[in-house]
């Protein structure tokens, strides 16, 4: 599918572009530009890398000004640069500013790429004056393209929802195929809708909807440095701001944003690199939420499971250790319950008597995987999405920087 048949709903208030820079390659688009109307309001999450990129260190800044811009590179991180990286990102929001006639602080940047290169600045900045010329509000087909490092398809999901004053509508972009394992954002992704919303609110909001998408799926256990998950509300709809969340209006909204955000987290997952399998799993009967995580988390992250999954091969015995080596105090392995699709394989401390070869190769085979662990101590519940660990995935990172 062509990036003009990608579908999507426009947000009044919005409009966006993106042009070659050079940042990286030449005649690439990596340059994106998004302008938000007047008054909008933002909310983010961030990356919790302590090696945070300068881009995330003056986003986080600038967050509180009203921002009218979001400035994207792919191409180069601008992170383990030093000063002089936090200097390249402020050089790059006061080119901006000086033509769009804004100041800096209304820039929010981003960066995406090859870590510990210097950004070249003259190159983004000479791009600027296109970018700004390219604005439109169809276009964000060729954002989602932009902000592309090893994905190998762009990622745009809209939804429609009603509120009092009318039908509003949300749509997003997000990138990430590697270094997948985000903490409190995702690897990057943009969100606009044309609703009025209390900052707060859109701030909590986010939040919520972030921590069962984003921060629910794992590629390879690796948190970036340059992750962002920013949210604009335009207000161009006309509505009262929504300020309860329970609230009718207030309800619709976090039900169009969790899907949309999750919609976008699967579809990374989905564009994991050299990924053949989209793996869900649910941890259930745990003592609480992060105990449930852990025990997914340990199974995501396993080479040894994602090297099964990537041959299709039922080999139970790794996820059976993977739970047994979470870390839970007590656990009583009588009590474990363990599924591949529909198919029990593990109870009673071992294998389950009715369980058989073909059966579990018969769950390991389509594309689509589900991993269930009962742990007989609780009520809690949690779900990861997850992939292989294919041959490709190891060319793709050994030959990243080439």
């Amino acid at each position: 599918m062509s990036d003009e048949q990608l579908p999507f709903e426009r947000v009044p208030g919005v409009r966006l572009a993106a042009v070659a820079a050079g940042i990286r390659y030449p005649n690439r688009t990596d340059l994106c530009l998004l302008e938000l109307a007047p008054g909008s309001e933002c909310a983010a999450v961030f990356t919790r890398n302590a090696f945070c990129a300068a881009p995330v260190i003056l986003a986080r800044r600038h967050l509180a000004a009203a921002p009218r811009y979001w400035l994207i590179n792919s191409g180069n991180a601008n992170a383990g640069t030093g000063p002089r990286g936090l200097a390249d990102a402020e050089a790059c929001c006061a080119a901006l500013a000086t033509l769009a006639a804004c100041r800096a602080e209304e820039v929010l940047p981003f960066s995406t790429g090859v870590i510990g290169e210097p950004l070249p600045v003259d190159r983004l900045a000479a791009a600027l004056p296109a970018a700004l010329a390219a604005l439109d509000p169809d276009g964000w087909p060729l954002a989602a393209r932009a902000i592309m490092t090893t994905d190998t398809r762009p990622k745009l999901v809209s939804r429609r929802f009603a509120v009092a004053a009318g039908e509003a509508v949300i749509t997003g972009i997000a990138k990430g195929a590697g270094m997948i394992r985000p903490d409190m954002a995702t690897m990057l992704a943009f969100l606009a809708t044309d609703a009025a919303l209390d900052p707060d609110l859109l701030q909590a909001c986010l939040v919520e909807a972030v921590a069962t998408s984003f921060n629910a799926i794992t590629i390879d256990g690796d948190t970036s440095t340059n992750d962002a998950c920013v949210l604009a509300a335009t207000g161009t709809l006309g509505n009262r701001p929504v300020v309860e969340a329970d609230s009718a209006d207030g309800r619709a909204f976090r039900q169009a944003l969790t899907a949309v955000c999750q919609e976008l987290a699967t579809a990374i997952v989905r564009d994991g690199e050299g990924a053949t399998k989209l793996v869900t799993l649910v941890v259930e009967e745990a003592l609480d939420e992060p105990e449930a995580r852990r025990v997914a988390d340990t199974i995501a992250h396993s080479p040894l499971v994602k090297t099964a999954l990537f041959a299709s091969d039922p080999n139970w015995g790794r996820i059976l250790a993977a739970v047994g080596r979470a870390g839970l105090e007590a656990l009583d392995i009588d009590r474990v319950r363990i599924w591949l699709g529909d198919t029990l394989i593990v109870r009673d401390g071992g294998r389950d008597p009715g369980y058989t070869e073909q059966a579990g190769r018969a769950a390991m085979a389509g594309v689509e995987i589900g991993i269930r662990v009962a742990l007989g101590r609780g009520q809690a519940r949690t779900r990861v999405l997850t992939c292989d660990l294919s041959y490709d995935y190891v060319k793709s990172n050994a030959a990243y920087r080439t």
